[in-house]
């Protein structure tokens, strides 16, 4: 057995360009811990953002040394530590959060708190299941900060991303009216996800989910006294309108995530993937993902 696997890192960043592949000690698994072969790892707007180094300026990133890229992976577990409840062979899906870390999801193998994870049900591939993690969770603790919707309105906005995708189809379960916002050529899948569809949004609504990340264009859409929730953390923009304003902060959750995937297996949570690609091509897929009109999501696969 190998004993260093690889890991793609960023040292200073500024553009793809700056992503390396580096060798990494395999390390075995602590109490409660277990070693997974990662299948795939999704790759997400937020390592864009850790590349481009907008992490760094907000200050959620201070480490000198290298930064681990990616927050989702799927594989299957390689080896336990004393009493994690996975066996060898598991098939397995997580979320490593965080941002100042030397170590993430674009690997060969991740050593995880075991309660961190949930098995994947074997009718949801692992490729595919590798999309699900960073995005349910997201669209889970947003519909979480929205509450009960009581028929109110909920307008979208990137409704056609995975976050928003998601969003679309959980708020509904929580009794919202919601509303899709994005580009024309999405309009029948948005309304396939049993959501209201608009290309161009006028100010008005009850509430804004704003997984498009538009900031203060989002929060000017939400009535006098409504409600917007962001998803980049430390950069909410400021109150105004008697609006209130929250933020999403994303955490691995156990028992959420295994409900997620079931509900992505049985199809009725959305999960795309637009291309399976080698991990070494992180930063060509950067790029692709930069350019923007991608509707799905690139899987590095180790």
């Amino acid at each position: 057995m190998s004993t260093t696997f690889r890991s793609a890192v960023v040292r200073a960043p500024g553009s793809p360009d700056h992503i390396e592949i580096i060798d990494v000690p395999v390390t075995e698994p602590g109490p409660g811990e277990v070693r997974v072969a990662i299948a795939g790892a999704a790759v997400n707007p937020v390592d864009l953002a850790v590349v481009s180094g907008f992490f760094h300026e907000i200050g959620l990133i201070q480490r000198t040394g290298h930064v681990g890229l990616g927050w989702e992976f799927a594989g299957t577990v390689a080896a336990a530590g004393p009493g994690a409840p996975f066996p060898v062979g598991s098939r397995v899906a997580g979320l490593l959060p965080g941002f100042d870390r030397d170590f993430g999801t674009y690997a060969e193998q991740l050593v995880v708190p075991a309660d961190d994870l949930a098995l994947v049900p074997e009718a949801l591939d692992l490729t595919t299941a590798a999309a699900v993690p960073l995005n349910g969770l997201a669209a889970a603790r947003l519909v979480g900060l929205l509450g009960d919707g009581d028929g109110r309105t909920l307008l979208v906005t990137g409704a056609a991303g995975a976050v928003g995708a998601n969003v679309a189809v959980l708020a509904q379960d929580r009794g919202w009216r919601v509303t899709g916002l994005a580009r024309a050529g999405d309009e029948t899948f948005v309304r396939g996800l049993g959501a209201g569809f608009t290309a161009e949004a006028t100010p008005g609504w009850d509430a804004v989910a704003d997984a498009a990340a538009l900031q203060a264009e989002g929060l000017a859409l939400a009535r006098d006294g409504g409600l917007f929730v962001g998803v980049l953390p430390n950069a909410a923009p400021p109150e105004e309108r008697d609006i209130t304003v929250r933020v999403l902060d994303v955490q691995a959750d156990r028992d959420r995530l295994a409900e997620l995937l079931d509900a992505a297996a049985s199809g009725r949570l959305p999960v795309r993937v637009h291309e399976v690609v080698p991990l070494e091509k992180a930063a060509d897929v950067h790029r692709r993902v930069a350019r923007g009109g991608v509707r799905g999501k690139f899987v590095l696969q180790p």
